[in-house]
């Protein structure tokens, strides 16, 4: 608001829109135009990581200013970058990708964060008002809701669909409005979402109705999956292979799309491993599924990372997540008395 960075990217968005149109009707797919959209996408992205840089110094200086910890803004951004990494398959970054994204890398944010910051003193300069921040967070909601479904280590559940499947181990489910998607080692992606066809339609018929590109007709079955209606198939298209099942389930149709290179071997026994994990949620499993919460509690004598971190519930690698959430280094520890954060249903 204060650098009017709304105004100043719908107009540039305005103009690389007109742009754009005119490249397509002039140029039309020619490697020329490619390459002019491109540009344009890059003057966009650049455009963004200039605002957000922009944005994190006048932060920063409003809040040293204001009185406030002016370096809570880089810890707060190492944070960020720290929840990143844990929520990646390897840990690891790829500073190549980055060059069409519209924030800017965050060891950049950090060290100019830092740099603002230092310019109201040394580290320690102005109040944090710790205490007043956890009691805000308290309780606050962490992950899905009921209507999204929830995440639980490698398990989806939707309580208000009444359906739940489980991913091999290292794979990581992102729960979004769209579709449930999963990515694992060797490259192989998983997708579910739901389609509305007529309850009379055979799913082998819906399966060769031309929304799956290079099917194999001869690999589409008739199955039951756990007592439901299924139908199954395989695909191929660029380098890619395909399994593909459908399935009938409390009135409503599923989709569970598994896909990997075409040089993979896995494919067939990671998509039968997702599929055959598919089933319908009993009454008692859905009424047991809650929301997570972030939960302040205070350290108690004897207590360890470890102790704290076991507490957590709905969560894998509980001790890795107590870490980044109260921002703590793989050799630091808890002392009695200290305020910290846990995941928990409660």
């Amino acid at each position: 608001v204060t650098a009017n960075h709304g105004l100043q990217r719908q107009q540039l968005e305005a103009e690389e829109g007109l742009a754009t149109k005119v490249v397509s009707d002039v140029l039309g797919d020619s490697p020329t135009a490619k390459a002019a959209l491109i540009r344009g996408k890059l003057r966009l992205a650049q455009f963004s990581r200039n605002q957000e840089l922009e944005a994190d110094a006048i932060g920063i200086k409003s809040i040293g200013e204001a009185g406030y910890d002016p370096f809570a803004a880089g810890r707060f951004l190492q944070s960020m970058s720290a929840y990143t990494d844990f929520r990646s398959i390897s840990g690891a970054t790829d500073a190549s990708l980055d060059f069409l994204a519209t924030h800017p890398n965050t060891p950049q944010r950090i060290d100019l964060a830092q740099r603002h910051a230092r310019q109201f003193g040394a580290p320690g300069v102005g109040t944090r008002d710790r205490d007043s921040f956890l009691a805000g967070i308290d309780g606050l909601l962490y992950g899905d809701t009921p209507e999204e479904g929830y995440v639980r280590g490698e398990t989806f559940l939707h309580p208000g669909l009444g359906v739940s499947f489980t991913v091999p181990d290292g794979f990581i489910i992102d729960n979004s409005a769209a579709a449930v998607t999963a990515t694992g080692p060797g490259d192989i992606a998983i997708r579910f979402d739901g389609v509305s066809i007529d309850k009379n339609r055979a799913l082998t018929d819906y399966i060769r109705s031309g929304w799956v590109a290079g099917l194999v007709d001869s690999s589409v079955k008739q199955e039951t999956i756990n007592g439901n209606e299924a139908a199954t198939a395989h695909a191929g298209a660029e380098g890619w292979q395909f399994d593909i099942a459908v399935i009938r389930a409390g009135g409503q149709v599923y989709r569970l799309l598994t896909a990997a290179p075409s040089a993979s071997a896995s494919l067939d026994t990671i998509a039968r491993s997702v599929s055959g994990s598919f089933r319908i949620l009993s009454a008692a499993e859905k009424a047991a599924l809650k929301p997570l919460h972030i939960r302040v509690v205070t350290v108690q004598p004897g207590q360890t990372m470890g102790s704290l971190s076991a507490q957590m519930v709905g969560v894998d690698r509980k001790l890795d997540l107590f870490r980044v959430l109260n921002a703590l280094s793989p050799g630091a520890a808890v002392s009695a008395g200290d305020k910290v954060k846990i995941v928990t249903d409660k």
